[in-house]
């Protein structure tokens, strides 16, 4: 079975109360900004880069806000999802990619819950709770 990272990044705007999501063209699904993680990339990294692709921003990342996990019996897959919190610190929202990402748009927490149901407990409790990431190299 093949493991693999995948990264996301809440983004969150305490003015509006809404999170950032995009519109995954491949999978005809939202999520928040992210991807699978390269090779030789830390997740940082990778949450950085996937965040700058899709969406054109600029990110620092801040902490964990979540970690799950599924296997994908037909695609012979162990996926790790790691959830990151960021904040922006440059660039504008564009689409650099049409094909991967259609839509780009800030979602009120309760809209965010109904598209995105696998967080056991709700964005609400991501955006409160944390947890630290350390690179150790």
């Amino acid at each position: 079975m093949k493991k693999v990272n995948v990264v996301y990044c809440l983004i969150y705007n305490e003015e509006s109360k809404q999170i950032l999501m995009v519109y995954n063209c491949d999978s005809n699904s939202w999520s928040m900004p992210g991807g699978a993680v390269e090779k030789d990339e830390t997740l940082e990294q990778a949450v950085i880069r996937e965040v700058r692709e899709e969406t054109g921003l600029l990110v620092k990342i801040k902490d964990v806000a979540a970690v799950n996990e599924c296997f994908f019996e037909e695609e012979d897959e162990h996926i790790v999802f790691i959830t990151f919190r960021g904040e922006i610190i440059g660039g504008n929202i564009s689409i650099e990619n049409p094909q991967e990402i259609s839509e780009i748009v800030w979602v009120d927490i309760w809209k965010a819950d109904e598209l995105m149901p696998y967080y056991k407990f709700g964005i609400e409790e991501l955006i409160h709770k944390s947890a630290t990431y350390f690179y150790e190299n």
